[in-house]
């Protein structure tokens, strides 16, 4: 099942598809990286934020619609 989306803004849009084209397959992984760094820092905003980017590279690689499409 994939994830609920919220997206923030139109930079979290622009750092996931960002991260598509530098890590590929493993951008997820990487977002989730630095979510857990953030976390572990105290910086929940940024952990926050981070998770919202892993999500959207979830969706953006899924093989399938994931909503309603108009």
């Amino acid at each position: 099942m994939l994830p609920t989306l919220y997206v923030a803004d139109r930079a979290i849009v622009d750092q996931a598809t960002t991260m598509i084209s530098e890590h590929g397959k493993s951008a997820g992984l990487e977002a989730a990286t630095r979510a857990d760094k953030s976390r572990n820092l105290g910086n929940v905003v940024m952990f926050c934020r981070w998770r919202q980017i892993e999500r959207l590279i979830t969706v953006l690689n899924a093989d399938r619609a994931v909503a309603t499409i108009h």
